[in-house]
């Protein structure tokens, strides 16, 4: 898998453009994330395979139970160490760039659970481990058989919450930003790789440098971690118990065509990003969100 390699929205046409137009009405957002542009540049028959064993997880109201809860879990650490919330006076932002940074923050934390599950469902199910596990299976779970877990997602849920996000390019970081930057890689443990949220972040250098101050002490902090680890036992039941279960073992893609070193290639790549640095970054999007009052609910519908 070549990772700098992307199939951006504006160059896909025919089924791939669909599926990118797929990927943001489920996600219930208005751009597709890299996870996405990435595979499909690499294994485009596999993501259209993959696709349509997962979709069917993000579509139903357990999920978007599943979506608040996650954001309550890591918003409780605001409990014992105030997050902070800047007005748009506060960061010295027109009201049009703090309408922006608002729209975009919120657009990358609706994104945020959903990424969570989709890096845990598909690294589960490329290594062939439990996901919706049968009540035949001794691993300590079943479907869930309750009405929410396989009800339609409901439609005003995180409808129209965000804006397509902007970005810097990797080379063109403020120089303001240097230090702020530094610390951000050596916190995620990302060598000089910086994730898409702060790239865009960086466009507002003012916002970034201050949030970012007063955020990590938050994120190095033991309300932090245990937040984590709550967070962590959801998203284990959530896929443990999910109705569908995708078939995405080893044996299932060689029934359906795909040779080992596509096997091989996906596998590390969803392992990368469910066991990896990604994973950390995903679950600061809430913090962020709440500094300009544009987290997601906490309480599911």
């Amino acid at each position: 898998m070549d990772t700098s390699e992307q199939l951006y929205e504006t160059e896909a046409t025919g089924w791939k453009r669909g599926l990118y137009e797929d990927v943001k009405r489920t996600f219930r957002a208005p751009f597709v994330n890299w996870i996405f542009r990435t595979t499909m540049a690499n294994e485009p028959a596999f993501l259209r395979y993959a696709w349509g064993q997962v979709k069917p997880i993000f579509e139903t109201r357990g999920f978007a139970r599943f979506s608040a809860a996650y954001h309550d879990e890591l918003l409780s650490v605001g409990d014992a160490r105030e997050l902070p919330t800047y007005r748009c006076e506060e960061l010295e932002l027109r009201p049009a760039e703090y309408r922006e940074l608002r729209g975009q923050l919120a657009t990358f934390d609706a994104v945020g659970p959903r990424l969570a599950a989709l890096f845990e469902v598909m690294d589960r199910s490329l290594r062939g481990e439990p996901v919706g596990a049968g009540p035949d299976e001794a691993v300590g779970a079943g479907p869930d058989e309750a009405r929410v877990a396989t009800e339609p997602f409901p439609e005003w849920f995180d409808r129209d919450r965000g804006l397509p996000p902007t970005m810097v390019a990797p080379d063109g970081v403020p120089d303001e930003l240097e230090e702020t930057v530094d610390a951000i890689e050596a916190f995620h443990g990302l060598g000089d790789q910086l994730p898409s949220v702060y790239r865009c972040l960086a466009q507002w250098p003012g916002y970034l440098t201050r949030a970012w101050g007063d955020l990590e002490p938050v994120f190095r902090s033991d309300e932090f971690d245990a937040a984590g680890e709550r967070v962590d036992d959801r998203l284990d039941r959530f896929v443990r118990s999910t109705p569908y279960r995708p078939r995405l073992a080893p044996e299932d893609l060689r029934g359906v065509g795909f040779d080992g070193e596509t096997i091989d290639g996906v596998q590390w790549l969803f392992r990368r990003f469910n066991r990896g640095p990604a994973r950390g970054v995903v679950r600061t999007l809430p913090a962020y969100a709440s500094t300009v009052d544009a987290a997601g609910r906490r309480t599911g519908p």
